[in-house]
């Protein structure tokens, strides 16, 4: 259990901060980048949850603790030592993975094929939802840097990845089943 009885400690006052292991690292470091990118992408989930409802705000709220555990994941480094650990860490499991593919599979099969690129937007959930695709693509982004780097855990590429699959997907349900999709007309505007 987590216990916060102070929120400030000063210990990252000189630009470091605590990796989930004890290891102190600058608060620029690509591990933090791709963590706090995770966190931002959570928070922007918060933001669409203002205007979901019924089974699309209950994926979302799933959505917003996977993205909690995929931080705890990211924060943990050494993962050969996960095995042999007192207290293994939180990894991101394919479970999640595939609970994200069954609900895109799901989404998508209500919606008409798409013969354009559509613009973020639409109904004010779907422009979140947009939103929220834009930030979890830049997180996986940068854990596929920290990928060529250090180890981290397949799985939490495969989560970003088909998350922002699902956000795209979303959007258009969103958009009263893609009817109010906003399309791109290429050069309508020379």
């Amino acid at each position: 259990m987590v216990v916060l009885s102070k929120i400030y400690t000063k210990t990252g006052d000189a630009g470091e901060t605590a990796l989930g292991n004890g290891s102190r690292v600058a608060k620029h470091s690509l591990r933090v980048t791709a963590y706090g990118t995770v966190d931002e992408t959570n928070a922007t989930v918060g933001l669409a949850r203002q205007h979901s409802t019924g089974e699309m705000d209950a994926q979302l709220a799933a959505i917003q603790n996977d993205l909690f555990d995929l931080g705890a994941d990211l924060c943990r480094p050494d993962m050969e030592k996960d095995a042999e650990s007192e207290y293994p860490p939180l990894r991101v499991s394919e479970t999640q993975v595939q609970r994200l593919e069954a609900e895109i599979d799901v989404m998508n099969a209500a919606l008409e094929p798409l013969r354009s690129f559509i613009l973020p937007g639409g109904s004010a959930l779907a422009a979140q939802l947009h939103l929220c695709r834009t930030v979890s693509r830049r997180a996986e982004r940068f854990s596929v840097e920290l990928a060529t780097v250090e180890a981290i855990n397949p799985a939490a590429v495969k989560y970003l990845n088909r998350l922002s699959d699902w956000f795209f997907v979303a959007g258009r349900i969103a958009n009263d089943g893609g009817k109010d999709d906003v399309l791109w007309v290429p050069g309508a505007n020379r």
